[in-house]
């Protein structure tokens, strides 16, 4: 049996949310077998949280060595992270596509309102040349409901995108440009563009294909090639069924179901709701995976909910998000 809050998921408020946690946690702790083993190995299987930060959060890395399932079930489909040939790949085993597509279209929405009010690009080349993406499944989907004649992917078809740009902008066409940080940056030195009605978001990776960039200097270098006064950024990951969106200076928002905290790099279990630390995330998208990720990200959380991610806590893994520091 499902928590009755799946059914309104997307309809959650601040108060709503807090007692959407707690029975996520109880559904988790009885369906999710590495779950339930994880919070026996901290000694929390019989532990009723008093304050969600005390909820266990479980590491990542989990993904990338187990199933992790809640309930059992056939999966519509298996995201796979990127990352280079010397790493192992994360794997999210999908229950339900439709709670996937839910959860992104409703998030973009939040943000950008509807996809049909743009014409959707992307320029992903490192997501386009392997399978199983979620990004890239996300953006066709967005794609798919845009319905503009013009949509599509580029791999590295840099001359096409220029001249794709230049004629939307002319026709005063609202554009939205999904793109990898090094791909972005790749496009960057060799055009210059007014792409007054074109929102570039940004996704992150660097893959260790350029030089190390602060996202100030980033958005610093695509502003000026783009024409564009802000550029915006997309938090995401295999793992998460949700995303975050920053409209302007890398300060991320979650949508509803979603909330950012952070932990001591060296005590796991000191969890704060507000300051600097690696950050852990509450993805309530994520009932059939798990809901309580720690994350190998390091960030700052504002008193108003926002954060920034700052860069990753060393040894982790190269990974597509947040390589870059400020």
């Amino acid at each position: 049996m499902n928590p009755a809050f799946v059914n309104n998921l997307f309809e959650l408020n601040a108060a709503s949310f807090n007692k959407a946690v707690v029975e996520a946690f109880r559904f988790q702790l009885k369906e999710s077998e590495i779950y339930r083993t994880f919070c026996q190995m901290l000694g929390k299987q019989n532990w009723q949280p008093g304050q969600i930060a005390e909820i266990p959060f479980l590491p990542i890395s989990f993904f990338k060595t187990h199933s992790v399932v809640t309930t059992n079930f056939h999966s519509h489909i298996v995201f796979e992270s990127s990352g280079t040939s010397q790493t192992i790949q994360s794997r999210h085993y999908v229950q339900s596509i439709e709670l996937y597509e839910q959860s992104f279209f409703k998030a973009f929405e939040l943000n950008y309102g509807k996809s049909e009010n743009y014409c959707i690009l992307g320029l992903l080349p490192s997501y386009l040349e392997r399978q199983h993406s979620s990004l890239v499944y996300m953006v066709k989907r967005l794609m798919d409901k845009s319905h503009h004649p013009a949509n599509g992917f580029y791999l590295n078809e840099w001359d096409k995108l220029y001249e794709t740009l230049q004629q939307l902008n002319a026709n005063k066409q609202p554009v939205i440009l999904f793109g990898v940080t090094f791909g972005l940056l790749d496009f960057a030195e060799k055009y210059r563009l007014n792409c007054t009605d074109t929102i570039i978001i940004e996704t992150g990776g660097m893959k260790g294909r350029r030089e190390e960039l602060t996202r100030e200097e980033v958005h610093k270098l695509l502003k000026e090639s783009f024409g564009v006064e802000n550029v915006h950024s997309e938090y995401g990951m295999t793992e998460l069924m949700s995303q975050a969106y920053s409209q302007r200076d890398g300060l991320f928002r979650c949508p509803p179901w979603m909330k950012v905290f952070v932990r001591d790099e060296y005590d796991p279990q000191l969890i704060k709701t507000t300051g600097k630390g690696a950050i852990n995330i509450i993805d309530l998208a994520n009932i059939y995976s798990c809901c309580f990720i720690a994350t190998d990200d390091v960030g700052e959380v504002y008193e108003d909910g926002s954060f920034k991610v700052l860069g990753r806590i060393d040894n982790s893994d190269i990974r597509g998000c947040s390589l870059l520091a400020l």
